[in-house]
Parts: structure tokens; sequence; C-alpha cells
């Protein structure tokens, strides 16, 4: 064959198979907030009442750009960018990190689809369809906090050392450096997951690995996954979660239970148990009321077992197919000495927080 009709060919080929989107989106959520026995950032105080204005109440402020492009009839590259976003300071959520929420490039194929790059773990990918709060007020979920690993440092102990590569202390929901596979296989949906930790001479320090499987049918979605963590050290951190969500006429009903364990030294450890259950009720077409209830508890060697019970209520109404105006409430109950101290006195053993939010996609 002549090299130009190889051209041609090519030409003719790559016009038909490759068509290419990219896509910019993102949430604005903002809400009037007042809280007492817990200030703006969700931390216990010692008394007193605060009032602010409060981002992602209801689901995170966000922005990216996604895409993908077709190579042939079973085969796309597929991109994504997304950074948290403060809409009440116009401040990224990260200072370190432009797309601090996910960066990564992949390829998808009738097999399934393998990404590469920072992404959220297969904690989350298993919890977000089970969820009772249905992934809201993601800085106070226990279920984003603790079960995924997003926030565990509460009270008077913390882990506070990082486990993955997620490059902070004690926030392990999204990491870098993963590799992650997802496959659909009719009603079952499975998940896989090895992160590098990057650590010369070590090859085990700071990675990650774990698998996830989902089945959902007939209004039914049972969700499950496991990881194992490591720090720099070589210690341990294994987290497990196995959830369900059953839809019945107009309610939808969700359970999970998580828990984790860390090894945060040679002879110390801390565990954590979650468990939770909730229900979305659609009052109408336009107006949702869904609660839930949150039950943690710890055990740490050296301090004493402590946790919290948490509890939501969400009315939300739909103005339009973009638009959601919000009320929330919330109610936090501390156990032992997990709201924890400041200065030398001890926190508010009660918290409670009232949201009036209005939320846009875009």
């Amino acid at each position: 064959m002549k090299p130009s009709y190889l051209i041609v060919l090519l030409g003719i080929s790559s016009g038909a198979f490759a068509q290419s989107t990219v896509t910019p989106y993102g949430i604005a959520d903002l809400g009037v907030h007042y809280s007492n026995g817990i200030n703006a950032s969700n931390a216990p105080v010692v008394s007193g009442s605060t009032g602010s204005v409060s981002s992602g109440v209801n689901n995170t402020s966000r922005w990216g750009f996604k895409g993908q492009e077709s190579l042939a009839p079973d085969m796309t590259v597929l991109f994504q960018l997304e950074g948290g976003l403060n809409i009440d300071t116009g401040a990224s959520a990260k200072s370190d990190k432009l797309f601090d929420r996910l960066a990564f490039v992949g390829i998808k194929t009738g097999y399934g689809s393998l990404t590469a790059g920072r992404q959220a773990t297969i904690l989350s990918d298993a919890i977000s369809t089970v969820d009772p709060l249905g992934m809201r007020y993601a800085s106070l979920n226990p279920n984003i906090n603790v079960t995924a690993l997003s926030n565990t440092a509460f009270g008077t102990h913390a882990f506070g050392v990082q486990y993955g590569t997620s490059g902070y202390n004690d926030n392990y929901y999204r990491l870098d450096n993963m590799l992650k596979y997802t496959g659909d296989f009719g009603p079952l949906v499975a998940r896989a997951s090895y992160s590098f930790g990057e650590v010369a001479g070590n090859s085990s320090a700071l990675s990650t690995m774990g698998v996830g499987l989902a089945y959902q049918q007939d209004g039914l979605n049972i969700s499950g996954a496991w990881m194992k963590f490591k720090n720099s050290a070589d210690f341990d951190l294994q987290a497990y979660t196995l959830g369900a969500a059953y839809q019945l006429g107009s309610v939808q009903l969700k359970v999970n239970f998580g828990q984790n364990r860390a090894d945060t030294s040679t002879t110390k450890q801390t565990r954590q148990h979650i468990a939770s259950g909730g229900a979305a009720l659609a009052l109408t077409a336009d107006l949702t009321l869904t609660s839930a209830y949150y039950r943690v508890r710890r055990e740490a060697t050296g301090f004493a077992d402590d946790g919290f019970d948490r509890s939501f209520i969400y009315l939300e109404k739909s103005l339009s197919k973009r638009s959601t105006a919000y009320i929330e409430t919330d109610y936090t109950n501390w156990k032992a000495n997990a709201a924890g101290v400041s200065g030398n006195k001890a926190n508010s053993s009660n918290g409670y927080g009232l949201t009036i939010g209005l939320m846009h996609k875009f």
C-alpha cells in the first residue's frame, strides 16, 4: 500500500472515532448557619453560640472539568480535574492543591475503566450509594469523616500521621498516585485500587491497596469495600465498610457499618466503629425530607474509650433542575472525653446546628 493511501485511511479512521467532549461543571452551595456548642469549623467549644456563612453544608462546593474522546467503538479516553471551593471566602478548599478533589486520566473499554492520578478511594465509592445522609455535609458527616477517613481527628486523640499518599495527617479520603479499576458486570460493580507510596528504597511505605464490590437491582443496593494503608514507618491502617439501600415506594432506606484499625506504633492501636441508618421521604415531586443517625465509638491504647452520636434532618425544595433550597439541623452528643478541651476547660458535651441554604449546580 502506498504511503499516501495509508495516510488517507488513518485520517478517515480518526475522523470516524475521535469524537472529543470537554465539560465544565460545579456546585455552589452556601448557607446561613447558627450553632451552639460547636464553632463554624465544626469543632466543639466550651460554650456559646456562633453565627456564620458556611459553604458546602448540603454538597461540597466545587468546580472542575471532565472530558472524553472516543478512539474506537468500544474504547474511550477520559479525564477529570476537580477542586474544592469555599464559596463564603472565594478560596480554594486546599491551599496547596488546585485540584485537590480529583486529577486523573484513564481509559474505558467494555471490560471496565482504568484511571490513574489523584482519586477518591474505593471506601468512598462504596459508601456513596448507601450513606444515610446521601454524602451531604462532608465536614460533619461521620461516614465521610470516620468510615471513609477524611477526618479521623476528634477529641483528645488522633492518628496524627499520614497513611497512604493523601498528603495530609488524619485525612486519607483521596490519594495521589492511584491506579483504580472499575468494572460493570450487569448488576455487579467490581472495584480495585493500588496507590504507589513512592518512598525511595521502600515500596511498601505509604502504599495502599483495596477491593470493593456492589450489587444493584430492583431497588436494592448492597455495597462494600476493604482497604489497607501504610504509613512511612510501614504501620498498617485497615478499613472496612458494608451498607445497603432499598427503595420502598416514596421512601429510600439506608444503613451502613464501618470499622477501621490503625497501628499507631509497635505497641499501640486505635479502633473505630461506625453504625448508621436513615431514610429519605419524597413528600412531593419537589420536596424531600431526609433523616440520618450515626453512632461512632473509638478505642485507643492509652486513652479512655470515647465517641459520639450525631443526627441530622434535611428538608430540601427543588426550585429547578439545578437549584435547591434547604433547611438543615444537626445534633451531636459527645461520649466520654471525645469533645476534648479548650485550654484547661472541657468542651461542651452537646452541640447543635441549624442552616438555611441554597445550592446551585452548573
